[in-house]
C-alpha cells in the first residue's frame, strides 16, 4: 500500500452509474407500507417492487387528458349530429 493516493483526477458520486430507477424519498402512510410489506413476504419479492408494480397498473388504467386533436374530433362528431 502506498503511503499516499494522488486523488486529483478523482470525481465523487457512485462509480457505477445506474440507469432506469432514481432514488427518491417519499413520504407513505404507515398503514399502506405496512400493508405491501405484508403482502410482499407472502408473495415472496419485495416491496418496492411491489408498489412500483401497483403504480404501473394504476398508470396504464388512468384516464389521459384529452389532447387538442380528439377534442376537434369529438366537436365535429357532435357538430355533425347536431345538423
Amino acid at each position: 500500500m502506498k503511503k499516499e493516493y494522488d486523488f486529483s483526477k478523482g470525481t465523487r458520486g457512485a462509480l457505477i452509474p445506474q440507469t432506469g430507477k432514481t432514488r427518491i424519498t417519499i413520504y407513505i402512510d404507515d398503514d399502506i407500507l405496512e400493508e405491501f410489506r405484508d403482502r410482499s413476504d407472502a408473495a415472496g419479492y419485495g416491496y418496492q417492487t411491489m408498489m412500483n408494480q401497483a403504480l404501473r397498473d394504476y398508470l396504464s388504467k388512468a384516464k389521459q387528458p384529452v389532447d387538442a386533436r380528439t377534442l376537434r374530433r369529438i366537436l365535429r362528431e357532435e357538430l355533425k349530429r347536431a345538423s
